[in-house]
């Protein structure tokens, strides 16, 4: 026996499919190109002076033998490691004289944050390493040591301190700060890599 159905459900039936939830932001391949623009422009500069700020900040599981991560390092490999070699080159020296302004331009940082930045670029463009999480860490690690032998060197060249008491202090500095920038590299490669690929795809 088939129960007749009553006249409001097919009202609402028919209703169903125009409630639709609409978000209040719409997606990004929808917004204007130059707010697209100007929004990647924020979250760049504002990721690099997150990582300045950074830099003094001593946390719970970020120190180690009074040693912090490398932060502006981090985001130097981050930015390298899919663009172009004079592109890596820039961002290391922009970085490196933001961080002489916060310490001391007696040795730079631009110098050693440079060839991070171009050695990042070269190892991606010849793909010896596939892009990951423990490939990256593996960069930050091997850049962190180049970057600590860098200042090191130019500290040794400045021929005001002892260089037994600077490569023993190197030893200490460059092992507490490979492990830890290589631990902490993922907390800033993986958002920013996402961001970048997603205004790529836009762009493109």
């Amino acid at each position: 026996m088939k129960i007749p159905g009553f006249p409001g459900d097919r009202n609402k039936k028919a209703a169903s499919p125009a409630r639709k939830s609409h978000s209040l932001i719409p997606p990004l391949v929808q917004w204007h190109p130059w707010w697209c623009q100007f929004i990647d422009w924020m979250i760049t500069f504002g990721t690099v002076l997150l990582c300045l700020l950074m830099l003094p900040t001593r946390l719970i599981g970020m120190e180690l033998l009074g040693i912090g991560p490398n932060w502006l390092l981090i985001w130097v490999v981050s930015w390298s490691v899919n663009r172009s070699v004079l592109s890596g080159i820039l961002s290391g020296i922009i970085l490196g004289l933001l961080q002489d302004a916060m310490t001391s331009p007696d040795p730079t940082h631009a110098l050693g944050l440079g060839i991070v930045g171009m050695l990042t670029a070269l190892i991606q463009k010849q793909r010896f390493i596939q892009e990951d999480f423990i490939s990256i860490a593996l960069i930050v690690f091997g850049m962190a040591v180049v970057v600590d032998t860098i200042f090191a060197v130019q500290l040794s060249l400045l021929g005001n301190r002892h260089l037994a008491s600077i490569w023993t202090y190197y030893q200490r500095v460059t092992l507490a700060s490979a492990i830890l920038s290589s631990l902490w590299a993922p907390v800033v490669y993986y958002p920013l890599n996402r961001w970048w690929q997603q205004i790529k795809l836009i762009r493109n």
